[in-house]
C-alpha cells in the first residue's frame, strides 16, 4: 500500500535529495495522516459518548490532535521548500525541523492533558458501559494507527525526515494508547472494577517520555548537532582518493534543513606541488561533491613541507608521543621557523572534548613534551576543536 500511495503521488520518488520530492512526500504524509485521523476522531467520539468512556473520549481528541499535527507538518514541508532568498541565503529548509519540533510539543501537551484527566476520573470514577461497537472501533483504530507508523516510518527512512519519524513515533503511541483502553475496558466490563482513569495515566505517562524523546531529536539539528560518523568518513574518504591529497583537517559541516549542507574543509598537499596544479585538484573536489554529494564544499588549501627531515622527525615524534599527555589528542599545521637562539614550533591542536585539563595546562604538557626531543624548540599552539564525531 505503501509502495502504491508512493508511486501515484510523489514524482520522482527516488530523487530523495531533491526538494520538491520531500515535498511531495511531507504532503503525501500529511494528507493521509489526516483522513485517517479525522475518521478516527469521528468514530472513537461516537464509541466514547455511548460507553460513557473518558478514555476512549481522549483517545478520541488525541486523534484530532494528530489532524492538527499533519496539517503542521504539510505547512512545514511547504515552507522548508521555499527557494533561499536574500535574507535566507541558505533556503528555509530548517521549517522542517520547526514543525517536528511541534509536533513533538503538542504530543507532550496531549499526555499531560490525558494524565489530569486519568487522575480526575480516579478520583471520582464512574460508570462504563463497554460493548460490542466500542470494541470494534477500538480494534479497527489500533490496526489503521499501525499502519500509519509504518507508513510514516518507511517516508521518514527514505528521505530521513525527523517530522515524519516524530509523526511515526506518535502512531506507536497511539497504538498502545487504544489497546490499553481496549484491554482497561474489557477488565472492567468483566471484574466490575473501574481502571478507566488508571488507564488514561499508564497511557499518558508513555506518551510524555515519547514526547520528550521525539523534542531532544528534533532539537539535535536545529542546535548544531554534529555530522555523523558515516558522513564524516565519506567526506574524508572521498577527497584522500584525489592525486597529491595528504590528509584533511578542520571539517566543519552545516546543516539547514535536508538537502542543504554546507562545508569547509583543509586539504593537506605536498608545497612542492605547482600552486595552479593544487588548485585544479581543489576546485574538481569541491565541484565533486556538489554535483554527486549535494554538498556545497568550500577547500581551504593547507601547503606541508614534505622534504625537511628536521620537520618530517617533530612530525613523527608528536604522533607517537602525543597520546601520553591525553587520548584522542591530534595536531595539524606543523611549521617549524628557525632562529638564533631557538626555533618556534608552531601548530594546531585539537583538544577532545571531557578532557580534565585546561587550554592551558594543556599548552603547557605539550610544550614541555617536545623540550624533551630539542631544549630550543619553543612551542607556539593553537588549540582547536573538533567540530566532527569522529
Amino acid at each position: 500500500m505503501t509502495d502504491f500511495l508512493v508511486k501515484k503521488f510523489v514524482p520522482n520518488y527516488t530523487s530523495t535529495d531533491s526538494v520538491e520530492v520531500r515535498t511531495a512526500y511531507g504532503r503525501l504524509s500529511g494528507i493521509v495522516g489526516i483522513i485517517c485521523n479525522v475518521i478516527m476522531f469521528v468514530f472513537k467520539l461516537a464509541a466514547g459518548f455511548i460507553s460513557g468512556s473518558i478514555s476512549i473520549t481522549a483517545d478520541a481528541f488525541n486523534n484530532l490532535s494528530d489532524a492538527s499535527s499533519s496539517i503542521i507538518s504539510l505547512i512545514g514541508f511547504k515552507l522548508a521548500s521555499m527557494p533561499p532568498d536574500r535574507e535566507h541565503p541558505y533556503g528555509h529548509g530548517r521549517y522542517e525541523y520547526l514543525s517536528g519540533l511541534v509536533v513533538s510539543a503538542l504530543v507532550i501537551a496531549i499526555g499531560i492533558e490525558l494524565f489530569t484527566t486519568g487522575v480526575r476520573k480516579i478520583i471520582t470514577p464512574e460508570a462504563v458501559e463497554f460493548g460490542v461497537l466500542p470494541a470494534v472501533v477500538l480494534i479497527l483504530s489500533a490496526a489503521l494507527k499501525l499502519w500509519m507508523m509504518l507508513f510514516n516510518r518507511r517516508l521518514g527512512n527514505r528521505i530521513s525526515s525527523g517530522a515524519l519519524l516524530a509523526t511515526a513515533a506518535d502512531s506507536r503511541g497511539d497504538v498502545i494508547s487504544s489497546c490499553a483502553v481496549l484491554v482497561s475496558a474489557i477488565i472492567s466490563s468483566l471484574t466490575g472494577f473501574e481502571l478507566d482513569g488508571y488507564a488514561a495515566v499508564a497511557v499518558s505517562v508513555f506518551i510524555v517520555i515519547s514526547g520528550i524523546g521525539l523534542v531532544r531529536d528534533t532539537l539535535d539539528p536545529i542546535l548544531g548537532k554534529a555530522p555523523s560518523t558515516e558522513t564524516v568518513r565519506d567526506i574524508r574518504d572521498r577527497i584522500l582518493t584525489y592525486p597529491g591529497v595528504l590528509g584533511i583537517h578542520d571539517l566543519i559541516v552545516h546543516d539547514y534543513g535536508p538537502g542543504r549542507t554546507f562545508a569547509s574543509v583543509h586539504v593537506e598537499m605536498s608545497a612542492d606541488t605547482d600552486p595552479l596544479e593544487s588548485h585544479d585538484i581543489i576546485d574538481n573536489i569541491e565541484r565533486d561533491f556538489a554535483e554527486n554529494r549535494h554538498l556545497q564544499l568550500i577547500v581551504h588549501y593547507d601547503p606541508i613541507v614534505t622534504n625537511d627531515p628536521e620537520v618530517e622527525s617533530l612530525r613523527i615524534y608528536l604522533h607517537e608521543h602525543l597520546h601520553e599527555i591525553g587520548a584522542g589528542l591530534t595536531f595539524h599545521d606543523l611549521r617549524l621557523v628557525r632562529g638564533a637562539s631557538h626555533s618556534n614550533v608552531i601548530f594546531d591542536c585539537i583538544m577532545p572534548y571531557g578532557m580534565s585539563m585546561s587550554e592551558s595546562e594543556l599548552r603547557e604538557k605539550i610544550s614541555e613534551l617536545v623540550r624533551q626531543k630539542d631544549p630550543s624548540y619553543n612551542c607556539v599552539i593553537t588549540i582547536d576543536r573538533s567540530f566532527c564525531s569522529e
